[in-house]
């Protein structure tokens, strides 16, 4: 096993460094244009990101996840509630989640706080479900818990799928449901020109305007604003840190 050569795996970045004067107001809106930008430009699954939990002791687990939809109020994704994550959120509701969106020279990074939708919501998007993954949900109840093996999945999924009709509707599983992340805190890292500094752009709140940090060509620095952190808090990377 070599891993010498890792040190020379290197990606030259030409994207423009972001400044004040690029941005919305609500960190959701220009949430919504750089995801438009990422769907558009071909990439595969932008909306797949890796959300973070912190289990009952403390230890941290990561996973890929789907997001499901998002407003104003902030980002939702579905899982079953019995799941290690679901438990997870359950003892500590604070998340982190990345958008690796790689081949645009963007990254997307939050942290706040996931609760859970309420049934009607729920059952809204379960109905939008394709009729296996309806399934899968019934018969994976017991997700992040051991099995014998895969049979004993196949069993299960066989089960499910013989106890509705082709026709008829599914319901959801009550242990089966999706989180809201909200009052977030925001930060992307876009890639820029060797030598160009890493600064970023602060929103600290619906209706403030962001505020640059860190210098770069064109924009101007100011101080990071002071006090409690405040509902959908962003910042904006210039270029991705160097560690060489």
């Amino acid at each position: 096993m070599n891993h010498r050569d890792l040190a020379d795996l290197r990606e030259p970045y030409d994207g423009t460094p972001l400044c004040r004067d690029d941005l919305s107001a609500h960190p959701m809106e220009q949430f919504h244009i750089w995801f438009t930008q990422a769907r558009t430009s071909g990439l595969a699954e932008p909306n797949a990101m890796a959300l973070a939990t912190v289990g009952p002791r403390g230890i941290p687990r990561t996973r890929t996840v789907l997001l499901k939809g998002y407003n104003r109020s902030g980002l939702r994704f579905f899982t079953n509630y019995r799941s290690r994550k679901g438990e997870a959120l359950l003892e500590n509701p604070y998340v982190s989640a990345v958008f690796p969106w790689h081949p645009v020279q963007r990254q997307v990074t939050l942290v706040g706080r996931a609760e859970r939708l309420g049934d009607e919501e729920n059952d809204a998007y379960f109905r939008t479900r394709p009729r296996g993954s309806q399934v899968s949900a019934w018969a994976s109840e017991r997700q992040s818990s051991r099995v014998p093996n895969r049979a004993e999945l196949e069993r299960l999924y066989r089960r499910f799928d013989d106890a509705w009709g082709a026709d008829e509707e599914i319901p959801r599983p009550d242990y089966w449901g999706g989180f809201r992340i909200s009052r977030s805190r925001w930060s992307s890292g876009r890639g820029g020109p060797i030598g160009c500094t890493t600064g970023s752009v602060t929103c600290s709140g619906p209706g403030k305007g962001p505020t640059v940090r860190g210098t770069s060509s064109g924009c101007r620095r100011e101080p990071r604003p002071r006090g409690r952190i405040r509902p959908h808090r962003w910042e904006v990377g210039f270029a991705p840190p160097r560690y060489d």
